[in-house]
């Protein structure tokens, strides 16, 4: 199967030295190197089972757009993975592009077969097409597609999560009626270097919350001091 995949990127130094990587792999590339065409090129593809693109990799400082607010773009109005790329290696920095929908967030100078490997990883939760599966997990009026990344709450409606927003969403189901910690969580998104400075688990959280329609008083995630996040009636 051949994955095809936005490389948004104005290093073409860079950019050969991807190509040059995954030529054979099974990744397609298509490249856009000021982020100005990315939202239209995965939109005009997206019916096109041939030519649709899987997953978009970002870059933060582009000569045309912002790739902070191209990934919040791609993570409002399609249903690919977005996987950032930047210089910016603080943990604000971090937390920055994952509040804005990226799945995940990759440090230059780039490690390719790190970025091979997180970009296979992130291909196991693209939405299949041809997959009929209507089975959900399920907790109150909350349903999780477990593969698909899709979420139904309240009225009906359909949202796409990222992979990260499902991790953490599945685990505190799988929990419910108990705690769950920040630690517990970061572990499910792939930090091995938690500390209890790190806010990514409760950005995460506060996207969540977004989604299921929690308001200040009546919350379906709530938190419990000292211990963590769990998941609750509502």
């Amino acid at each position: 199967m051949t994955v095809r995949v936005l490389l948004v990127e104005d290093d073409e130094l860079l950019v050969k030295r991807i190509e040059s990587h995954f030529n054979g792999s099974g990744f397609n590339f298509v490249i856009d190197t000021t982020g100005t065409q990315a939202l239209e090129i995965v939109q005009t593809r997206q019916f096109d089972p041939l030519q649709a693109i899987q997953l978009a990799i970002v870059d933060i400082v582009l000569p045309g757009k912002d790739g902070l607010l191209l990934a919040k773009e791609l993570n409002a109005f399609t249903n690919i993975g977005v996987i950032m790329l930047s210089s910016r290696d603080s943990q604000s920095d971090r937390i920055a592009g994952l509040a804005q929908g990226a799945d995940d967030y990759i440090c230059k100078p780039v490690d390719l077969l790190e970025l091979e490997l997180r970009m296979r990883a992130l291909c196991k939760r693209i939405v299949v097409e041809n997959d009929d599966s209507e089975d959900y997990i399920e907790y109150a009026d909350i349903k999780v597609h477990p593969e698909h990344r899709t979420l139904i709450c309240g009225n009906g409606e359909e949202m796409r999560l990222t992979e990260a927003e499902h991790k953490v969403l599945i685990c505190l189901i799988s929990n419910a009626g108990k705690a769950t910690s920040r630690e517990k969580l970061s572990e499910e998104i792939g930090q091995t270097d938690w500390s209890p400075a790190d806010r990514t688990v409760d950005v995460l959280i506060g996207r969540l919350r977004k989604k299921l329609g929690d308001e200040k008083d009546q919350k379906r995630i709530v938190t419990v001091r000292g211990k963590g996040y769990m998941i609750s009636l509502g």
